[in-house]
């Protein structure tokens, strides 16, 4: 690992060291025999990493398995798995976030692209201003250096100005901390690989006798370019600090946040509601000062053995009750398909705002002592703690006569909150039901229901026998049962959409029967008689009772 600094920054290099993928599986395999990692690099089998023990007889990274195998004859051998090293890389990049919310990957794409494998293995750590929580940076060296060692991973890290730096220093110096400002010198002695090139522009310098950083800051910067490309100029200012080099989160900055660490890590589920009803708490006033109110907040657990367990809760409204997000984290705790695993416990907790909307106070009721959306709202809140909040949906006009495209399902959060029109319409896929609201500013439809309580999602094809072929049916089968009309009024003529379903779509003619037991349907006939089709087809498409 490694840290680097930036003008006024102060970032970390994380650099594991060459066992750590080995460390990995060394986890789920603890054989005694020497453990080697091998992939194909230019169609050879090679070491990719290695033990201390395998290092002990003298493999090396890059060796050939034949090689490697001569000087040990029972070599444990495993095949090379970038999934596997990927997903642990994350893993570990979660729980550093423990130091500094700005943890990027540090892999070399260069020595990827040359080499066919990861080139690096490594994390960049922004600790600007994060460094005097934990003591100061030797001791948030030291801390990380300890608890990487006691989950089994050997790392190295360094401390300096600029991320090339510190990946300079943690992969081929010695240095833990370099002082700020003496970065420049710290690295003239390093290796020219230092610099992140590839390994092939590498070999080339040193044929030149250019073998070092040193070698290359005071010759003229023309004809280094000229000859090696732009690229080498551009690794050596990153590396000095002449040129800026972002480090890219591999998670978004929360805009708030708050944590709590503990001596002796907490374990039962009382203590974490707790804790997290203090760290609700703790963001109010914050968020007053802002006039802000949460919409998405995360809570994330550190355990002790390097587990990070997340979980983010969504509200439909801007919030600013401490008692409501305990209330919401405890929902969400709950819907939970297996319970938290505290293991031996966690030393850190942390509530995260990742989104916050403009917050509207407004005056309380003074009966209800609230206003009266604020129980809908709430309600809303609850099922998308448990539930998601994706899945909490209600359903909206959309801009169509056809009857099973006429509503849509929108999230309700996303309709109070989100980018509506206002009007409650919406353009969206079928529906596969049908309700209806009334709000309170809207006039009273017309008490004539000429809409079916149930709507089908796909129409029902049935067979009828009507007196002339454009006419209402006399008889019709639905579903392996006859029935006889009594009565049926239309038809309701509905256009087809020739935009979206072509120039062969046809006209329905709806009508609503009524059978004689005083069953009531919804059918239409499909196509018009003599015009669109001389074999129209008859469809069932709700039921009124």
């Amino acid at each position: 690992m490694a840290f680097t600094h930036l003008p006024t920054d102060r970032i970390q290099r994380l650099r594991w060291g060459k066992s750590w993928i080995t460390d990995r599986i060394s986890d789920a395999h603890p054989e005694t025999q020497p453990l080697v990692v091998t992939g194909t690099v230019k169609n050879a089998i090679r070491i990719l990493a290695l033990d201390s023990r395998a290092r002990a007889h003298g493999i090396r990274k890059g060796q050939s398995l034949s090689d490697a195998r001569a000087l040990v004859h029972d070599l444990d051998c495993h095949q090379a798995d970038a999934d596997a090293d990927h997903a642990a890389l994350l893993r570990i990049a979660s729980w550093c976030e423990r130091y500094t919310p700005l943890v990027g990957l540090g892999a070399n794409p260069d020595a990827e692209r040359e080499t066919g494998v990861g080139g690096d293995h490594g994390l960049f750590m922004d600790i600007t201003g994060c460094a005097h929580l934990m003591g100061g940076e030797a001791a948030l060296v030291a801390d990380l250096e300890a608890r990487l060692l006691a989950q089994g991973f050997h790392a190295r890290l360094c401390l300096a100005d600029t991320p090339g730096a510190a990946w300079a220093m943690a992969r081929h110096g010695a240095a833990r901390i370099i002082s700020e400002d003496s970065h420049g010198e710290a690295i003239l002695p390093l290796s020219l690989s230092g610099l992140r090139l590839q390994p092939a522009l590498v070999a080339s310098l040193g044929r030149v006798g250019l073998k070092t950083i040193g070698c290359i800051t005071s010759l003229p910067r023309a004809p280094l370019a000229a000859r090696f490309g732009a690229g080498l100029m551009q690794r050596l200012d990153q590396a000095l600090g002449r040129e800026t080099e972002a480090i890219s989160p591999l998670m978004p900055v929360a805009e708030l946040s708050t944590e709590r660490r503990f001596a002796d890590p907490v374990t039962h589920h009382d203590a974490v509601t707790h804790v997290i009803s203090a760290l609700a708490a703790a963001m109010i006033e914050p968020l007053e000062r802002r006039g802000l109110g949460i919409r998405r907040c995360r809570l994330r657990l550190f355990r002790v053995d390097g587990h990070v367990a997340a979980l983010e809760v969504q509200t439909a409204r801007p919030l600013r009750d401490a008692r409501m997000i305990e209330r919401l984290f405890a929902e969400r705790l709950a819907g939970l398909h297996e319970d938290l695993d505290a293991g031996f416990g966690f030393d850190l907790i942390r509530l995260d705002i990742l989104h916050a909307d403009p917050f509207e106070a407004a005056q309380g009721d003074m009966v209800a002592g609230g206003r009266a959306s604020e129980g809908h709202d709430a309600l809303v809140d609850r099922l998308g703690a448990r539930l998601g909040l994706d899945r909490v949906q209600r359903f909206v006009m959309a801009d169509t006569h056809i009857p099973e495209r006429s509503f849509a399902r929108i999230q309700v959060a996303r309709l109070n909150g989100g980018p509506g029109n206002g009007s409650g319409r919406w353009s969206g896929a079928h529906a596969t039901a049908l309700a209806m609201e009334l709000l309170p500013d809207q006039v009273e439809p017309d008490p004539l229901i000429t809409r079916p309580l149930i709507l089908f999602d796909r129409p029902e094809l049935l067979s009828t026998i009507a007196e002339v072929p454009d006419g209402p049916p006399l008889r019709f089968r639905w579903r392996g049962v006859a029935y006889e009309v009594a009565r049926a009024q239309g038809p309701e003529r509905i256009a087809c959409e020739w935009w979206r379903d072509g120039r062969g779509a046809r006209t329905r003619d709806y009508f609503r029967v009524e059978d004689r037991q005083g069953y009531r349907f919804w059918m239409f006939r499909h196509g018009l008689y003599g015009r669109e089709t001389n074999e129209p087809a008859w469809y069932m498409h709700g039921l009124f009772a």
